[in-house]
């Protein structure tokens, strides 16, 4: 039998710093260590969970002393659902983190010449920002450790079979952290997810099992706008329309103000609904939000920034840093539904969007109409097969390009073409500054960074949006 290997544990170790994706570091004997859930100024014992030559990872198992720059977090679930990490942090604090983290970034692995990077714009509202929230279904709960140990020490059961709502434990597919108030969305969010969860108790109701594939509730999506309309999507593991429509007025009945209530039918082994069609039971089946003077048609899969107020502020950096005067046309790659590309486009003599996705597509274009815009076109596919010199015949070459990818960045392929194509300007939006900054190391062949200003879309994690001016060198 193979001997099991005893835990390393380290002692009095002083957290120095933060690195990327939210986690601490402490050097020991030349060893970086990455720190979960610590603050530089904290110092603990910790335990670690990887060990490598010239680097390991940790989590602490006890704070022999707490840093100065700590907060009280204002969350009862924080710790344990995994969501809004940094709240141990000041608002300010987390400010200034993030802003090193684009630095660093940006000077680390792009190996680039950086102007000062323009102060990070901060969210003026740090809770209940978001305008979308999707919870998860179950039949099992994370039981958090402290409530474990103590239920063991009083000699009571752990019960953790029922019905619950919330969000997915980390690492657990099948257990969600049953959520009492999240502070990530306003009301009516955290009553409507009590309301169904009563709803399924009363009427003995089973939520999704997802080890076995049983049970009916098994997701519900909430989406917020501005305007003050609000939709609720919910997603049911087979379709029992009695269930259903006594499921849909039961809302209706509670939540009057509702103005899009839709449910969908998935009967597969995956939570994606994007290959599905949400039924609307009430409403026009979307709900619409306002960015400036511009409308957006919000349907249940639509994608759209989740922070509107903080959308307004990171698209008027990338109207300003594109720098348009009405004479240019503007090529938005990774379009989504336009929004960007809506939103300069006063400015611009042309707006030419491409994405690869077909119904987001769609959207856009029903956005521009909307907006009555008659100078945009949308395009649906792979920018590196769209992009060739009938398609500049027919449309015009790119002035500006705007682009903003996914976490993953640009494919190289993208970057090869933008080289090729030497569009004077480039502004690149990034949620990934590692990403970004490899990319704009390819790009430092034809181009030089001339502004960079970071914006805090997610208050309390940390995540981080960049934006990046490019010019093509004379």
């Amino acid at each position: 039998m193979k001997k099991k290997k005893q835990p390393i544990i380290l002692q009095d170790i002083v957290v120095e710093d933060y690195a990327a994706e939210g986690k601490s570091l402490a050097k020991v004997n030349g060893k970086v260590i990455f720190i979960e859930r610590a603050v530089p100024g904290d110092i603990v014992d910790i335990q670690l969970t990887k060990n490598k030559k010239d680097w390991a990872e940790a989590y602490p198992i006890h704070f022999k002393k707490y840093a100065e720059l700590r907060t009280t977090p204002f969350c009862e679930h924080f710790g344990i659902c995994g969501g809004c990490q940094w709240q141990m942090l000041p608002y300010a604090q987390q400010l200034i983190y993030k802003q090193k983290q684009v630095a660093d970034n940006l000077s680390r692995i792009g190996k680039v010449i950086l102007p000062e990077i323009l102060p990070i714009i901060g969210a003026e509202e740090t809770e209940y920002y978001r305008n979308k929230v999707e919870y998860t279904f179950a039949t099992k709960r994370f039981v958090p450790t402290q409530e474990f140990n103590q239920l063991k020490s009083e000699g009571l059961p752990v019960i953790n079979e029922g019905n619950y709502a919330g969000f997915h434990a980390k690492g657990m597919f099948d257990k969600v952290v049953e959520i009492n108030q999240c502070h990530l969305q306003e009301e009516p969010s955290n009553a409507l997810r009590k309301a169904v969860v009563a709803f399924c108790k009363d009427n003995n109701v089973a939520m999704y099992d997802v080890k076995n594939h049983t049970g009916w509730l098994r997701n519900m999506m909430v989406r917020i706008a501005t305007t003050g309309e609000w939709m609720a999507n919910i997603v049911v593991g087979f379709d029992d329309q009695k269930l259903i429509k006594q499921l849909m007025e039961f809302v209706l009945e509670k939540f009057p103000t509702i103005t899009t209530l839709l449910y969908t039918i998935n009967l597969k082994l995956n939570d994606s609904i994007y290959d599905l069609e949400p039924v609307a039971y009430f409403g026009k089946g979307y709900i619409l939000e306002k960015l400036e003077g511009y409308t957006f048609i919000i349907s249940p899969k639509s994608f759209f920034q989740t922070n509107t107020k903080q959308a307004e502020k990171l698209y008027s950096v990338t109207r300003d840093f594109a720098e348009l005067n009405g004479t240019q046309t503007v090529y938005d790659l990774y379009c989504g539904t336009g929004s960007i590309g809506i939103f300069v486009s006063d400015k611009a003599k042309k707006i030419i969007g491409i994405e690869t996705v077909p119904e987001a597509i769609e959207d856009a274009k029903k956005n521009a109409a909307l907006n009555n815009i008659q100078h945009t076109s949308f395009f649906a596919g792979d920018v590196i097969k769209i992009c060739d010199d009938q398609f500049f015949a027919e449309n015009g070459k790119p002035d500006v390009v705007i682009t903003d990818p996914p976490r993953a960045g640009m494919h190289e392929k993208l970057v090869q073409k933008l080289l090729e194509v030497e569009a004077p300007l480039i502004v690149y939006v990034s949620c990934n500054p590692s990403t970004q900054a490899r990319d704009l190391a390819l790009l430092d062949a034809k181009y030089v960074i001339t502004k960079i200003r970071p914006v805090d879309m997610f208050p309390h994690t940390h995540h981080i949006e960049n934006v990046v001016q490019l010019r093509l060198r004379s």
